[in-house]
């Protein structure tokens, strides 16, 4: 149960509702024994089975308390048997048996309502936690999980965390309170027989185990199938037009049906072992209170039992008052064991260790003066290296472009100098400071990305530009997008720039994407500009648009292009030419096609094409 006790940790923030639920659970657990004590003299006295207490009892120190306890009632309700007579004894009984039942329903109230601010708090932070933790983690770490399995760990894992453990957590502290208590006066009225409950409970206990033990097992399955067929709905959204275009329904929906019929096998196997719990329970319960009355009547009908048998019948509902504790701990228990295999899967996030940190002694880095260098640079993925003993200098102004085939490792040296991913040999320096002792913040902040995927968000023009300097007044924004030829369109639209561009900016074309993502590089005004293939996505007219406004936010900035088509490149300071993660020409554009080596193919290739 180790990662139920790390989901409790976030009770710490909670500390006082815990308190006061402990405080209200423990008057509860009171007033839930004293309800069933208050009918045991009425058995007693008031149908004369028992002689009435008629003088009042003395104190004689805390050792026998209870004994004393249990006189001064019975003389009270001598008494009042014999002021007021039976009929208006019952009615005090009554009124009293009422009181005690309203103040335990009373304190189970206040102590569930105390515990709600737990529950829906500890919630709260883990999906926060979650989160915070995803935003945090390395790219790498997402290109080995399906987006859906992370997507299940932040909502049906956690929902399943909130179901299963933290609506245990009441009963947990509920419910031994109330078996405390009970087995405490249990013990007082009767040892011998005490010890007979203790030696069948245990049995009880073994049984309903050994049940439980495929219940974690089964839940974690269940809870991975979910993320699967959360990841077959997710690439399902995203990829409907191929799946229409090429008739391939049928396949997916028997993709995901063989997915959700899984999950349903799985779930009902754990909801049939869970389901058990209850039953079991009781009917093990039920067959210790027959063997109580077996052995406990037996005693009292040979008069060998200190009980008296009103005092017997008391013992025996006393009983009956543990048992369903006992069957709500045994639930629980269920509960958690289901509840586990979400709460390690919630905790293998948020215990993954992001490799790619600040040193404790980062410097914060606010200005480029002079260059980037690539120092022999060696970097993998997983086994092979994409690039290999890489060197390069990028000084101040320039614009580089980087091209060759695909494969050849251009795109991964922006991932490289964003410190998306740390290079596995060499060094990467700006201004002579090697970049893994420069903060990550300070280090992205000097540059600016546009990607050859438009990312935008479902939300209003404005806001989207607005992502990197969130501060930004209206008419910095404005000038951000004259500047990337955004402007054209953006007054076309309903609400202008307070128009919500949908999921994914899908009511856009590419090319009205690209120049919003381009807006937003202009107007965060860094001096290093990274643009991974920005035009190859575009149709002609719009790469044409975007061309443009992409020379108007290079200007005065030091910039390295990542091209696939290399007419926009033509201008550039320098051209490196890669292949299989190393340099094979590096020059301008004319130098390079009188050369007739690499870079002559490529530009042929896409005159021919």
């Amino acid at each position: 149960m180790n990662h139920f006790k790390d989901i409790l940790k976030y009770e710490r923030k909670y500390r006082k509702y815990t308190l006061l639920n402990i405080l209200f659970n423990i008057f509860y657990a009171i007033f839930n024994v004293l309800s069933v004590l208050a009918f045991i003299p009425v058995l007693g006295i008031l149908f004369e089975t028992e002689k009435k207490v008629n003088l009042a009892p003395e104190y004689t120190g805390i050792k026998d308390i209870g004994v004393y306890l249990k006189e001064s009632f019975y003389y009270f309700i001598s008494n009042k048997i014999e002021n007021e007579g039976q009929i208006k004894t019952l009615l005090f009984i009554c009124l009293l048996a009422l009181s005690l039942f309203f103040l335990k329903n009373l304190f189970r109230y206040l102590a569930s309502y105390a515990i709600t601010f737990l529950r829906t708090g500890i919630v709260k932070d883990l999906r926060d936690k979650l989160y915070n933790k995803i935003v945090d983690l390395p790219i790498s770490y997402f290109t080995e999980k399906r987006k859906g399995d992370i997507i299940a760990r932040m909502t049906a894992d956690v929902q399943e965390v909130e179901v299963s453990i933290l609506t245990s957590i009441e009963t947990i502290v509920r419910e031994p309170l109330t078996v405390v208590i009970a087995i405490s006066i249990m013990l007082f009225m009767s040892v011998k027989l005490t010890l007979f409950v203790f030696i069948l409970l245990p049995v009880s206990g073994f049984i309903i185990s050994s049940i439980s033990k495929k219940l974690k097992a089964k839940s974690v399955k269940a809870q991975k199938e979910t993320g699967t067929f959360l990841s077959f709905i997710e690439e399902t959204l995203g990829g409907l037009r191929v799946i229409k275009g090429f008739n391939s329904e049928r396949i997916i929906e028997n993709k995901f049906n063989n997915s959700t019929n899984t999950f349903r096998k799985l779930m009902t196997s754990v909801f049939h072992r869970q389901t058990l719990a209850s039953p079991m329970s009781e009917f093990l319960g039920s067959a210790t209170i027959i063997a109580i009355l077996w052995y406990g009547g037996n005693e009292v009908l040979s008069n060998t039992s200190a009980l008296k048998p009103d005092e017997f019948m008391g013992y025996i509902v006393l009983f009956y008052t543990v048992l369903n504790p006992i069957k709500l701990i045994t639930t629980s228990y269920y509960n958690i064991q289901k509840g586990e295999a979400s709460a390690e899967r919630i905790m293998n996030i948020l215990n993954t260790d992001n490799h790619i940190k600040d040193k404790p002694d980062a410097i914060v880095k606010t200005s480029f003066n002079s260059k980037i260098e690539f120092k022999n640079i060696a970097f993998k993925y997983k086994k092979e290296y994409v690039v290999n003993d890489f060197s390069l200098t990028i000084n101040k102004g320039e614009t580089v472009a980087l091209v060759g085939q695909s494969g050849s490792g251009k795109s991964t040296l922006a991932n490289l100098i964003t410190r998306f991913y740390d290079v596995n040999e060499g060094e990467i320096t700006i201004d002579d400071i090697n970049i893994k002792d420069i903060t990550k913040k300070s280090l992205r902040d000097l540059m600016g990305i546009v990607t050859q995927e438009s990312i935008l968000f479902n939300d209003t023009v404005e806001n989207n530009i607005k992502l990197g300097a969130i501060e930004a007044s209206r008419q910095d924004v404005v000038e951000a997008a004259e500047i990337a030829n955004a402007n054209e369109f953006i007054k076309d639209l309903p609400d202008k720039f307070e128009t919500n561009i949908g999921d994914s900016g899908n009511s856009l074309s590419g090319g009205q994407k690209q120049r919003l993502s381009i807006a937003r590089a202009v107007l965060k005004n860094p001096p290093l500009m990274i643009l991974d293939e920005a035009t190859s996505a575009l149709d002609t007219e719009s790469e044409q648009l975007v061309q443009k406004a992409l020379e108007k936010m290079m200007q005065n900035r030091t910039s390295l292009v990542i091209a696939h088509r290399l007419s926009t490149i033509q201008r550039a300071n320098k051209i490196v030419v890669m292949k299989k993660g190393k340099i094979v020409e590096q020059g301008k554009h004319d130098e390079l096609l009188n050369k007739k080596g690499e870079y002559y193919k490529l530009v042929n290739m896409q005159s021919l094409s």
